[in-house]
């Protein structure tokens, strides 16, 4: 958590030296699924059912040369999944850093915006839900100890969205997780999130 802290706040001293970033707010519904392997013994690899839940937070992008530009900010994340064949569902909330590589040319009287590049986040709560015999569990401190996840999440992320002139932007977002976050790896245990979006958002300052 205290290096995913300094980074973000690395990246905002370094947006502010530029006069001409801009910032933004961005909200919208995300899909996530989960990616398991062995999650009870010998239960080979399983990609849940699709959880919805919601993407928002501030963006900053700071820019780098014509058309070119780093985005980044802090989002809140919310990922998961739904079993395939019990109502046990997994619910994740987490705090992530995006920091992208980013083109935005000119295409008619707005911009193209086409960014990818890794993502760092932390995980703030989680829960495995309507657990048969079990009912409920913290996922960062469940006391089985087989299922605990770590709270800390890497992975690639890319967005393809417009902006409008007057600020207003349309995309897709989609995070490919790439670290285990499982907290138990016997028995080859894996736990990856995967999730994709739309967002809306407002874009202000710079040009």
């Amino acid at each position: 958590m205290k290096k995913l802290l300094l980074s973000a706040a690395a990246l905002l001293i370094a947006s502010i030296s530029f006069g001409q970033v801009k910032w933004g707010i961005v909200a919208g519904p995300q899909f996530s699924s989960i990616t398991s392997k062995n999650s009870i013994p010998n239960g080979g690899k399983v990609t849940s059912k699709i959880l919805t839940s919601v993407r928002a937070g501030v963006t900053a992008d700071i820019p780098l040369a014509d058309e070119f530009f780093i985005g980044t900010g802090l989002l809140y994340s919310g990922k998961g999944g739904k079993d395939k064949n019990s109502d046990m569902k997994t619910t994740l909330s987490y705090l992530e850093v995006p920091v992208n590589f980013m083109y935005k040319p000119e295409v008619g009287n707005g911009k193209l915006v086409l960014a990818a590049g890794p993502y760092l986040a932390y995980g703030i709560s989680g829960k495995y839900k309507n657990i048969p015999l079990l009912g409920d569990r913290n996922a960062f401190a469940d006391e089985s100890g087989t299922g605990k996840l770590k709270r800390f999440d890497a992975g690639a992320d890319i967005n393809i969205g417009y902006e409008m002139p007057m600020g207003i932007y349309f995309g897709l977002n989609a995070d490919l997780g790439l670290v285990n976050t499982a907290d138990n790896t016997s028995n080859s245990r894996s736990f990856k999130n995967t999730s994709f979006g739309v967002s809306v958002g407002y874009k202000f300052g710079g040009h």
